[in-house]
């Protein structure tokens, strides 16, 4: 019987490496990947689990597959990573469209867990399969198949977090930290530079924890050196930083080593002191404003991106204007902005005040319009510049190419069109464009030969 395969991968980047483990390893075992899920055998559902809307996407995505039962070929569908283990068995309760799930410390048993739904299957016998190993067992490193275009990967360097923040299920779902070790991962680098990467897009949930549990110390630092030597990186992007962990030795590297962009990626959540403390967050409002001025001041031309959250439980009007005159204050050139989302199993769930859904709405609207006036200033003012991008590809009905400089991560931030007279670069290039305007948030401008 053929074992024709189909992945959907949901959530973060983080996530995104798990999805390329798992299809080497089914890759690996004969399995054959389909682009069609209609085709598909078996279907993998890589879920995000971290807020309402995700899990919400995650539900409306397997619901979607799943009918494929009675439409196509599929045979077995399988649910993995931060749903399943938030959710466990109650998973297959309640859905059960579903045969299997994995949890986030058992994406090594997937070839045995398909393997097993195609033999139950053939013997007309399907068996739901549960299987949700420990979230804090030592890091199994993997081969993984790219799937991201060629030039740009993620470099996973660690799983799981300690920080316990008062809002958030990632430790109970991911684990504890734990670091991958620096020659391992400076030899995946080496191995993604002889593959065509150009940009490396380092991602952990804190990347400034990175060592302390294997090394007894912050380790990312020497680990950033380390992946600056290697030759064929072009471009080194950082996700995330947490502002209580930047130390002087990590900032100066940052500012020193020309492949690091100068683009940081710092959630900062809040800025009420009193929010903060009841987030448990380890910061003051002083302390951020003081590292922000102390970034900008060491690092020129600085492209600073972070995260809010609007609607903790009991949050003021006064401390939400206090966020907002924060934001308009600082001009970060990036920023999500979220409203708080009552997770079970988290100190926030339980706090006393819960806001009310549309108090909440109306905050985001608030400071997404605030933050939509910072990116447009900024926009604006690099009208007349030239700088660096990196090709992704030709947009033919716009008759254009479209690109990302330093200040732009891919699949987050926004695009930069240029249209080329003469030259034809291909994806994976790196091109001067001059900017000379902007549209909805991306910016447009022409190829400057070199």
């Amino acid at each position: 019987m053929d074992k024709k395969l189909h992945i959907v991968s949901l959530g973060c980047a983080k996530n995104l490496v798990n999805t390329e483990q798992m299809l080497a390893a089914l890759l690996s075992a004969g399995y054959e990947y389909n682009d069609d899920p209609e085709e598909a055998d078996i279907i993998i559902v890589n879920t995000c689990a971290f807020i309402e809307d995700a899990k919400q996407e995650a539900i409306d995505n397997i619901l979607e597959l799943a009918e494929l039962k009675n439409t196509g070929a599929l045979l077995g569908l399988v649910v993995t990573g931060c749903l399943s283990q938030r959710y466990g068995e109650e998973l297959l309760r309640e859905m059960p469209e579903v045969d299997a799930i994995l949890g986030t410390g058992s994406y090594q048993d997937i070839v045995e867990v398909c393997d097993q739904l195609i033999a139950d299957a053939e013997a007309g016998c399907m068996k739901k399969i549960v299987r949700m190993g420990d979230i804090d067992a030592e890091l199994c490193e993997a081969p993984r198949v790219q799937t991201t275009p060629e030039y740009t990967a993620y470099l996973k360097i660690a799983e799981g977090c300690d920080n316990h923040c008062a809002y958030c299920v990632i430790p109970s779902i991911r684990g504890r930290l734990r670091s991958r070790s620096m020659d391992v991962i400076v030899d995946e680098a080496r191995n993604l530079a002889a593959n065509g990467v150009r940009e490396l897009v380092v991602v952990a949930q804190d990347l400034t924890a990175y060592g302390t549990d294997l090394y007894g110390k912050r380790s990312l630092a020497e680990l950033l050196n380390r992946l600056c030597e290697i030759e064929d990186v072009r471009w080194i992007r950082l996700h995330y930083l947490y502002p209580d962990e930047m130390d002087e030795e990590l900032i100066d590297v940052i500012a020193k080593q020309p492949k690091i962009l100068k683009y940081l990626d710092i959630p900062i959540q809040h800025v009420s002191d009193r929010i903060l403390k009841a987030m448990n967050r380890r910061y003051t409002r002083t302390e951020l404003e003081q590292l922000i001025k102390k970034l900008r001041r060491t690092i020129p031309k600085l492209v600073l991106r972070t995260t809010v959250i609007v609607g903790l439980p009991g949050e003021t009007d006064d401390e939400f204007a206090e966020l907002c005159s924060f934001m308009q204050r600082m001009k970060f050139q990036r920023a999500g902005v979220f409203k708080y989302s009552r997770e079970e199993g988290t100190i926030a769930a339980d706090m006393p005040d819960q806001i009310d859904e549309d108090v909440k709405i109306r905050r985001q609207d608030a400071l997404v319009e605030i933050e939509n006036r910072v990116i447009d200033k900024y926009n604006t003012a690099m009208f007349g510049h030239k700088i660096e991008v990196l090709v992704e590809g030709y947009d033919r009905t716009a008759g254009c190419y479209y690109s990302r400089s330093y200040g732009e991560s891919p699949d987050i931030d926004g695009k930069i069109f240029f249209t080329s007279e003469k030259l034809r670069p291909q994806p994976g290039e790196f091109v001067t464009v001059c900017i000379t305007d902007e549209i909805d948030g991306d910016l447009i401008g022409e190829l400057v030969a070199d």
